[in-house]
Formats: structure tokens, sequence, C-alpha cells
């Protein structure tokens, strides 16, 4: 089944948590806290990390920014917290998903098969083989590199995949939902998410969406990357 890293200080959820997914044949290892985490990771590969945000060490949310700084590895946030703000910014910050204390077992067991789902799905779509090339910038899919007028971008996994996937059809308009289904790998969600998102890419590249160069949304209709005229 999955190799799973459970990231959680309370022993009795950590316990509970490892017997329900043994039992269900995965393989689990555990740690308490964010930097027993980091390492894991490091020096492990999972299929999946399930990572509560109220851990001794380190806020969740930090830990969350840190792992995404090394590994692409499905994340679930479990948490306490229902605040929707701090959620969508867990969920922008790299969270493939969330549930919120207290959660059933069956609710966790679903949750996982959809993050694991979605992880396979992406990891088996062909990368395109060739560098994309809209004007000054330059899109190598395979080995995930981002150049601007020959200066490397610093972006993170989805906007690099976000970045990458307009840059596979130029000119053309991509519709929020293609966006959501294709990049996100899910099949309905939040115009905000994308928004974000499109606002942090726009940054990167040095525009606004008052005066853009690159990125152009079109109001009710998507977005599509294009050469500055």
């Amino acid at each position: 089944m999955a190799r799973v890293l459970v990231v959680e200080d309370d022993q009795f959820v950590r316990s509970a948590l490892i017997r329900h997914l043994t039992d269900a044949s995965h393989t689990v290892r555990s740690v308490g806290t964010a930097l027993e985490a980091l390492r894991e990771v490091a020096q492990v590969g999972f299929d999946v990390v399930i990572l509560d945000l109220g851990l001794p060490d380190l806020d969740g949310a930090e830990a969350l920014k840190m792992l995404r700084g090394i590994t692409d590895v499905p994340v679930i946030i479990a948490t306490a917290r229902d605040d929707e703000a701090e959620i969508v910014r867990l969920l922008n910050d790299g969270a493939d998903d969330y549930l919120t204390k207290p959660f059933s077992v069956e609710h966790l067991s679903a949750r996982m098969a959809a993050v694991l789902r979605r992880s396979r799905a992406a990891g088996t779509a062909a990368a395109p083989s060739r560098e994309l090339r809209v004007g000054g910038l330059s899109v190598d899919p395979l080995r995930r590199r981002a150049e601007l007028d020959g200066v490397q971008l610093d972006l993170t996994r989805r906007e690099f995949d976000l970045l990458a996937f307009l840059a596979g059809r130029p000119g053309e308009v991509v519709a929020r939902r293609e966006l959501l289904a294709e990049v996100w790998q899910q099949s309905y969600g939040d115009d905000q998410t994308i928004d974000v998102h499109l606002s942090w890419l726009r940054r990167k590249l040095g525009e606004t969406a008052a005066s853009p160069r690159y990125l152009h949304t079109l109001r009710g209709v998507g977005v599509k990357l294009e050469p500055p005229r």
C-alpha cells in the first residue's frame, strides 16, 4: 500500500493513527516533532505525510514550508484549527489536503486515497520532453527549471506546474476549471487558490495584474500565457 509518515506529538492520537494505518496494510513511521519529520523525509521515501500543526518545536505551518523546500511528497494537514483563511493559506503553501480534528479513521482513509490517486496520476502523466519557450521565458519540464531572460526563477512546486502547463499552450486561453483539473488534480475548488498562485507567479515574472507582460487574465473566461508585445 502506501508508505506513511505520521507527524503528531499527542501520543494517544499518534498511536491510534499508527494502529489504523497499519491495519490498513500501510507502512507507517511516526515522529513527534517538526525537526524529526524533516530528518525522516530527507532520509526515507514516503508516499504521504500526515502533519499535525501543534508541534512542540515548530509550528506545523512553518514545518510545511520547510518540507516543501526538500520534497514534493503529498502532505495532509491534521489540525484542530478551523479558520478558513488559515486553511486557504496552508493549501497555498503546498498542503495537498487538510482534516479538522476530531476526524474519523474512515474520513482519513478517504482523504488519503484521494491524495494518493492524484499524486500517482500526476507521476504517470508524460511530461513534455522539450524545453518550452515563450518570449524570454523558458521552461524545462524534465529538469523542472524555469528561466526569464536567462535568470533562473525560484518557483514553488505548484507555481512551476502552473507555469509549465500554460507554457505548453502559449496564446491559448485556459479555463479555470481546466487549471484545477490539470494542475491541482481537482474536479472542483476555490478560484481564490488559482488567483493567489497567479499573483505570486506574476510577482516572480516582474509584472502585475494591472500591467501584465506574460500572464493575462480574461475575466470570467480564463488565463493565457503569451510573450510581451
